[in-house]
């Protein structure tokens, strides 16, 4: 049995040593026969190096480094697309998810499942950090209409079969946890330690979470063109109804002359809508546009194998 632990890699060049002696002390007590996938995505300190140095001592551990910061989820999908184990372990580099825990998982898995999520107890992250990842779950549960578990990222375990059916998604808005959910098979979520970050601090901000929200509900659902269906049709029936009730004050003589303000609000806000459904369709085509070019995912400038 192989087991391939992938985990992206930013900005982490003091997280790498001990990010790898852990995952090699924690995996060794379940298979002596596992890989390391690191892959990283374009980051301007000396991650790389440390990936090499891990490289040339360890056989067992693999590095893939992308011509740029392609993004989270674009290099999570290169180390997938690489790795070849029997069952997929997913973590990010910072050790807030925990290797020590990937034991845990694996003894759920063997229960029948092929993904196991890791949910955590305890978030040690900011007050703001927290703040920000609740509004960005609300927002995007309502904007996909899919409920979402805000202790679930991408941190767990998964079979190869489940690995090779996200792998077959090839869409540019990527988003691992969301994929991994929509592929189905039977699954189950266990708790898990949550520690805090090792060193350094997140590049994840309020802008890239909403930017990431807005991005994986245009991918996965049509709800906001629903909405301004919905929108047009109440404005639609307010309008007839204030029609009828001029058309009522007028033949019983309560109006005397039209009324410049009426007019006046109307346009502008009938001109804002109109703006406002012309931008919402615009950003589906935009993502359409994006989709047809069939541009790579992600490019590998280098890999140490």
């Amino acid at each position: 049995m192989l087991l391939s632990i992938v985990s992206p890699v930013y900005k982490a060049e003091n997280i790498i040593d001990e990010l790898v002696r852990r995952i090699k002390e924690s995996v060794s007590g379940i298979t002596p026969d596992y890989e390391i996938i690191l892959v990283e995505d374009g980051s301007k300190d000396q991650s790389w190096n440390k990936i090499i140095e891990h490289c040339q001592i360890d056989e067992k551990v693999k590095g893939i480094k992308l011509s740029r910061n392609f993004g989270q989820h674009h290099a999570i999908t290169a180390g997938l697309d690489c790795c070849k184990g029997d069952w997929v372990v997913v973590m990010d580099c910072d050790l807030q998810d925990q290797p020590e825990e990937i034991s845990k998982l694996y003894q759920e898995a063997l229960k029948g499942f092929d993904i196991v999520y890791a949910r955590r107890k305890q978030r040690y992250d900011s007050y703001f950090k927290k703040l920000t990842s609740r509004i960005f779950y609300k927002l995007f549960a309502w904007l996909s209409g899919v409920p979402q578990d805000g202790t679930i990222a991408n941190f767990g375990i998964y079979s190869s079969k489940a690995i090779q059916a996200v792998n077959e998604l090839r869409e540019p808005l990527r988003s691992f946890a969301t994929m991994i959910k929509w592929v189905g098979f039977k699954s189950t979520g266990i708790y898990v330690e949550h520690a805090e970050r090792f060193a350094g601090k997140s590049t994840y901000n309020f802008k890239k979470l909403l930017q990431l929200a807005l991005d994986i509900s245009l991918s996965f659902s049509d709800k906001p063109l629903k909405m301004t269906v919905k929108l047009g049709v109440i404005i639609s029936g307010s309008a007839f109804l204030f029609g009828l009730y001029n058309l009522y004050k007028y033949f019983t003589g309560r109006i005397t002359e039209p009324g410049f303000t009426s007019l006046i609000l109307s346009l502008w806000f009938l001109s804002g809508l109109i703006i406002f459904i012309l931008g919402i369709i615009g950003l589906y085509l935009g993502k359409v546009f994006e989709g047809i070019k069939k541009r790579p995912l992600y490019i590998i400038e280098k890999r140490y194998d």
